[in-house]
């Protein structure tokens, strides 16, 4: 295919990103490329570079080096065409706590230029859409943390934009929250939507994603689809699920004799381990057995995301540089 013709397919396209806050060099040298109509996450821990990234890409920073195009227009030369059409949602909330939902959105609809009419038209149908009609009315400071994200991501759809940026859009939500608005996602991706995702979990990226670039210390350290990405470790995963969450500690002493890399994985009875073949997994669980540790149930299979994320960095993505702390490159911008 010729350039231009690849660029066509191509909703986001970046070459040695670069950009630096003081001696902190935020973002070193990233290379993207997005096709049109898909998910592709940014995936990272805090302090990675993600946020200063997407914050370039939308123009809301100028880079300090390389080049990047958004539908063909280039962030630099082109900011008011990228502007035209992209949206982004940032991890904080941009929707005003004394107005209602409903009163956000008709308010945002007025300032793109919408008709009165047409604006409280768009207004309804996004509350609806998303689940937020019947509490139109009310004030946004009485919303739940999921609500609040659910109307944030609705103001970015006012006028429906060709590309999105979500940056962590479901930070501090709980699982049900969390769900709809993974719901969300799917379904402006199937309306023709381009959705640019950072995010630090990675059960997120391998929910959604059709590609993902995984960047620590500003860099892309791998990129491919989900499954290219488990695939890279080399080895397939026991992952082991206890009876009782308080025999973890033993149960991970059993599988580091046995097997290599385990680690502890979000759910508290849970533990996992790089395991090369399946003769060595039921070994691995005949001894948790033979120890009288109760499993609730065992897989062998590809590696999960986490696992990837060890493999590459030498650390789980919770015990990451940075996780606690604010984002370095939020810290450097709001400076």
């Amino acid at each position: 295919m010729s350039e231009n013709g690849n660029r066509k397919t191509l909703a986001i396209e970046a070459s040695g990103l670069a950009k630096s806050f003081g001696e902190t060099r935020a973002v070193d040298g990233v290379d993207l490329a997005v096709r049109t109509g898909t998910v592709y996450g940014v995936l990272g821990p805090n302090g990675a570079g993600k946020t200063t990234t997407i914050r370039m890409l939308s123009t809301l920073l100028l880079p300090d080096a390389g080049s990047a195009r958004v539908l063909g227009y280039d962030v630099e030369r082109e900011p008011d065409e990228v502007r035209g059409v992209v949206s982004l949602t940032g991890q904080l909330a941009s929707v005003d706590e004394d107005l209602t939902g409903r009163e956000n959105l008709i308010l945002l609809g007025r300032l793109y230029g919408l008709k009165r009419d047409r604006a409280k038209a768009r207004a309804a149908e996004l509350l609806e859409a998303f689940g937020l009609a019947d509490a139109a009315g009310r004030l946004v400071k009485t919303y739940s943390g999921g609500m609040r994200r659910r109307l944030d991501i609705s103001a970015s759809l006012v006028i429906t934009p060709q590309v999105l940026f979500l940056d962590e859009p479901t930070t501090g939500l709980d699982p049900r929250s969390r769900n709809q608005v993974w719901d969300i996602i799917r379904t402006l991706v199937d309306g023709g939507t381009t959705i640019l995702l950072c995010t630090q979990y990675l059960e997120e990226a391998d929910q959604l994603a059709d590609g993902i670039a995984v960047i620590d210390h500003g860099r892309v350290i791998a990129e491919g689809t989900p499954g290219q990405l488990k695939a890279s470790v080399g080895s397939g995963a026991l992952h082991v699920r206890l009876l009782d969450p308080d025999d973890r500690p033993r149960a991970e002493a059993v599988l580091q004799r046995n097997l290599d890399s385990v680690h502890r994985e979000h759910d508290p009875a849970a533990l996992s381990a790089s395991c090369s073949d399946a003769e060595r997994g039921a070994e691995a669980v005949a001894a948790l057995s033979a120890e009288g540790i109760g499993i609730a149930d065992f897989s062998l299979g590809q590696p999960s995301l986490d696992e990837v994320f060890l493999a590459l960095t030498g650390r789980p993505p919770d015990e990451a540089e940075g996780e606690g702390q604010t984002d370095t490159d939020d810290r450097q911008e709001a400076a």
